[in-house]
């Protein structure tokens, strides 16, 4: 015990050195939210289109772009996704041809383009994103799915079985630019833009799959619709200027639409559809915008992140760090808590329309994030932020709208969404787009559910005496899978929730002999690998089961390890064998290390946090020496 004990207290120290190395000035931690090469794909679409020269950024991120090519002549958004991804392939090969820098004889060019074809050409593609970027571009038509849906959608009350506001919010920001451009038949081509029309296949192009209640949910709205009363004409212009408007109430102070780069290249698109001159100071605005958030990698190229994590990053870094043993007096978290209450919003977001009457007070993704405040990072900044409560009345008054906020938010069901209260009108995820179920509706999660659990039961001393504390513990128990597992939402993906409820539910004050955590903990240490760790294949969320990735990643294998810290009553050989393989898996440079563990859209949009390899561990490490320091 003595050893494995000093093996951990040396690697809370390495990270810990690392982690204080590594801080900004003003208190904030500064890691890549890495997504793959589809932002880099657009970013260089875009520029083209609106013949903005940037020579040195469209080559560096054309350099990567080709770098991340497979021999086969695919892209994949991870390693072990079986036989690539044909819309991240087509997107590659169209900005790699859209650049200058690559052309049709290429090897690699030719290699690409005989993969698409032998998947079916541009009509395969599978990707939302994908599809409108090659509509609004003159490559293919506008999708069904998206040309469908009238913009009168916008104009319907609340009160109708289907709104506008009934979709997530991340959602709505993406599908307000499209609708727009569908609605116009918009497309837009320069001199230099590449011919893709050997990549159609005149059997696919124009299939559009429709899933069995697509037509249910087109008639709910078409009947909405019908009910507005004045001039079709009248109507459909009042459509169109709210739509208009919608985008420009939603631009952060850094030119960017809800800080996505994915929606605010479909905004500018949408405004030159609307008739916006390309040099408009807004589409520029938004252009600085979304350079502002390149990122350059340890091997030196250069990619665009969607939506920087530092708000994230920070919150979880500096609560991890606590954990370790750093007081609140130490400047390194002193200097965190005061960034991070700096961060702390004050307006009312579209979070209020589904809970009215609430002020403001969570915490957003990114710096420059101010209206769109989540459950996830607003329990992370109140962790760090526990401490300083009884430090004068700002910190008070900052914790208590958090925890107000936070609380607000618990779904009607008991369980807690992501970004909004309620949003779950299952009838929206019939909607004929791939992924639809994760991206039309903001329902209860596990892993959202869990974490808050955990913050109100550890950091509030709330437990199941208290009814919303209560609800939300049914809920979890409610939705275990028969193994003994939970999906996650935004993680990968049942190792994650299962982490996240376990120690949701042990927080709550769950006895950790209750038949839900001994399932929990069995099907964990089922999954162990034989190197002692822990990982799951981004295939999970697609199969909706389990998928074992056959090798470990640092922070699965501390996902597991840190819910079996919570719930067993001492250390056993299958926990210490954990993290034996967790502290080697530091040193460790390898693929596994930077094998995308979080999740935006399952089957496309996946993301490596660089931050995790820190964050994880040192919260296991930090939790087994505080638990079992003294056996």
């Amino acid at each position: 015990m003595s050893q494995i004990l000093s093996s951990i207290e040396q690697a809370i120290d390495r990270l810990t050195s690392d982690l204080l190395r590594q801080q900004r000035q003003d208190g904030a931690w500064e890691f890549c939210f890495e997504n793959g090469t589809n932002i880099d794909s657009y970013l260089i679409i875009l520029l083209r289109t609106l013949d903005m020269e940037d020579e040195e950024l469209i080559r560096q991120l054309h350099d990567r772009i080709l770098a991340a090519q497979h021999p086969d002549g695919c892209w994949k958004l991870f390693r072990d996704e079986d036989g690539g991804n044909l819309s991240a392939t087509i997107e590659a090969y169209y900005a790699l041809l859209y650049s200058g820098y690559s052309s049709c004889s290429d090897e690699g060019m030719e290699r690409a383009r005989h993969y698409i074809q032998s998947k079916g050409g541009l009509g395969k593609a599978t990707s939302i994103l994908t599809k409108a970027i090659l509509a609004a571009t003159g490559q293919t038509r506008w999708p069904l799915a998206i040309s469908s849906i009238p913009l009168e959608l916008l104009l319907l009350p609340a009160s109708f079985p289907i709104s506008f506001f009934d979709f997530s919010g991340y959602s709505r920001v993406h599908l307000v630019p499209m609708m727009i451009m569908a609605d116009r038949r918009f497309s837009i081509k320069t001199e230099q833009t590449p011919d893709l029309s050997g990549l159609k296949n005149s059997r696919t192009e124009d299939e559009d799959h429709q899933p069995r209640g697509f037509k249910a949910m087109k008639d709910q709205i078409e009947a909405g619709v019908k009910r507005l009363i004045g001039v079709p004409r009248h109507i459909h212009e009042a459509a169109t200027k709210k739509a208009e408007a919608f985008m420009l109430q939603r631009i952060e102070p850094d030119g960017t639409f809800y800080t996505y780069a994915s929606c605010t290249i479909l905004m500018i698109f949408s405004l030159l559809a609307l008739g916006y001159d390309k040099n408009h100071p807004l589409i520029t605005r938004a252009v600085q915008g979304i350079k502002a958030m390149q990122y350059r990698l340890k091997d030196g190229h250069l990619t665009i992140q969607n939506s920087p994590s530092t708000i994230w990053d920070t919150a979880l870094l500096a609560y991890a760090l606590q954990t370790s043993g750093l007081s609140d007096s130490h400047p390194a978290i002193r200097c965190a808590a005061v960034y991070l209450r700096g961060k702390q919003q004050d307006k009312p977001g579209d979070w209020s329309i589904h809970n009215p009457g609430v002020p403001s007070g969570g915490w957003g993704f990114s710096e420059p994030n101010t209206i769109i405040p989540d459950v996830d990072d607003s329990t992370a900044a109140l962790r760090v932020l526990s401490g300083f409560s009884r430090s004068g009345p700002e910190w008070r008054e900052a914790w208590n709208r958090g925890l107000n906020w936070v609380l607000s938010m618990q779904n009607e069901d008991g369980g807690w969404p992501a970004f909004e209260k309620d949003t779950d009108n299952h009838l929206l995820t019939w909607l004929a787009i791939d992924g639809a179920k994760s991206a039309a509706i903001d329902p209860s999660e596990a892993d959202l559910t869990g974490r808050a659990l955990e913050y109100l039961g550890n950091f509030v001393g709330l437990d199941n005496r208290y009814t919303p504390i209560k609800r939300g513990t049914d809920w979890i128990i409610d939705n275990q899978a028969k193994d003994g597992s939970w999906y996650g939402r935004w993680g990968i993906c049942y190792i994650y929730g299962t982490w996240s409820a376990l120690t949701g539910l042990i927080a709550s004050g769950l006895p950790a002999r209750h038949e839900t955590v001994q399932k929990g903990v069995k099907w964990l240490l089922s999954i162990q690998n034989e190197d002692g760790g822990w990982g799951e294949s981004c295939k999970s969320d697609r199969q909706l089961r389990y998928v074992p990735l056959g090798e470990s990643t640092p922070s699965q294998t501390a996902w597991a390890l840190d819910a079996l810290i919570a719930a067993l009553p001492y250390p056993t050989a299958e926990l210490n064998k954990g993290i034996e393989k967790l502290i080697a898996s530091l040193q460790d440079d390898g693929w596994t290390a930077v094998y995308p563990t979080g999740a935006g859209l399952p089957g496309n949009f996946y993301t490596h946090y660089h931050s995790y390899r820190y964050i994880f561990p040192l919260l296991a490490l930090s939790h087994y020496k505080r638990k079992f320091g003294k056996l």
